[in-house]
């Protein structure tokens, strides 16, 4: 699914929908919903075949039916807000742990990963914090739905009692009503229970929206392919062209605003062009399956995420620049201002660092100080649209 690879979502997050919450979405789907369907047609049932019998209990129970799904939508938008809390605590917690694993090697070279073990008991605590308050309401919600549910049930039944004793109703009309007005209440008492069994799996489905599984056609291969944008507009560029060989290096320049950062985004296939075409090895780019395009493509951004939180910006962007660089497989590299927050010496240092690595490699990168451009085979001036 497209969503487990956008930009947006951090593989921690992801790995945690995937592992524990495809556990919670079974309540949701085995439960909660054929419930639902009972609930819909129980009652119903119940209430036609007393209305041949006792048309009094019939119009008691219609009347006291409603009740039971209003109390529930009541404090069942109440549970919701306090899952979808839990399950984004629950998120934060297993994506930081698994950021920190796959950062450890990091955390040490700079000397953070004592800081770590803060932050993730920190985030543990949160999470526990949001599953006692999720549980509280759900046990007091499930209170509240039994005592409505027992009260409805009762004003049938005391009337028909008192009724049966002074000869009003027949001894088998009686213990009809008094046999299938719980049967009508039933369904929906059980259908609200299994809505907090099923809260956190419908909080899980929320998050993964329904887009097209469809895979494309094979990336082409890069080490012999030729990029080219074809009259491209989309947000601020307009009618854009532009030809990078097979293994030519090309910076991007121009002011801010112009549009530099909309070319990586057009090349990593996270912005789509409202006309003209990116094509690669002349076929277009919003043919080819994304995650196979993405496997082939290392990318820096502009703010780089990194687990540390406590790295200045220069060292965030030195390590986001050695985990795209560590990308040997890429045969594209996309580097948005990749020395902007380095001072000249540790930039002087990264750049003879990089000068033999893309030496030879397709690389796009976007440059506003003048040192990047002396490693480049050829400077793209990019200009604001009017």
């Amino acid at each position: 699914m497209r969503f487990l690879r956008s930009p947006g979502s951090r593989a921690g997050e992801v790995a945690t929908l995937v592992t524990r919450g495809v556990d919670a979405v079974e309540p949701y789907v085995a439960g909660y919903l054929p419930q639902m369907v009972l609930a819909a047609l129980v009652p119903v049932a119940v209430i036609v075949r007393l209305a041949f019998a006792d048309v009094t209990a019939a119009l008691t129970i219609a009347v006291t039916l409603p009740l039971v799904p209003v109390f529930a939508a009541l404090v069942g938008a109440h549970t919701r807000d306090r899952t979808k809390t839990q399950l984004d605590a629950l998120s934060a917690l297993g994506g930081h742990f698994l950021d920190v694993v796959k950062g450890i090697g990091t955390l040490r070279a700079f000397g953070r990963a004592e800081a770590q073990s803060v932050t993730v008991r920190q985030l543990a605590d949160q999470h526990v914090s949001a599953t006692m308050s999720t549980l509280r309401v759900a046990f007091l919600s499930a209170l509240v739905l039994e005592l409505v549910a027992t009260l409805s049930v009762a004003m049938v039944a005391v009337p028909v009692g008192l009724r049966l004793l002074d000869g009003g109703v027949a001894l088998h009309t009686a213990l009809l009503v008094l046999l299938l007005a719980p049967e009508a209440y039933l369904p929906l008492r059980a259908a609200g229970a299994q809505f907090h069994a099923s809260a956190e799996g419908k909080a899980v489905l929320d998050q993964v929206p329904d887009l097209p599984s469809d895979t494309g056609c094979p990336a082409p291969d890069l080490l012999g392919a030729e990029i080219v944008f074809e009259s491209v507009t989309v947000r601020s560029l307009r009618d854009f062209t532009l030809r990078i060989a097979p293994g030519e290096r090309v910076a991007l320049v121009g002011p801010s605003g112009a549009g530099k950062s909309t070319v990586l985004g057009l090349l990593l296939g996270f912005v789509r062009p409202d006309s003209g075409r990116v094509l690669v090895g002349g076929v277009d780019l919003r043919d080819v399956d994304q995650a196979e395009w993405l496997r082939r493509v290392a990318w820096m951004p502009q703010r780089p995420t990194v687990v540390p939180q406590d790295l200045s910006s220069g060292e965030r962007q030195q390590v986001a620049l050695n985990r795209a660089l560590a990308r040997e497989d890429a045969g594209l590299f996309l580097l948005d201002e990749p020395t902007a927050r380095l001072d000249p010496e540790t930039e002087a240092k990264v750049l003879r660092d990089c000068r033999g690595f893309l030496r030879g490699r397709t690389t796009v990168l976007v440059a506003h100080r003048p040192a990047l451009l002396d490693e480049v085979d050829r400077v793209v001036r990019i200009e604001a649209a009017a």
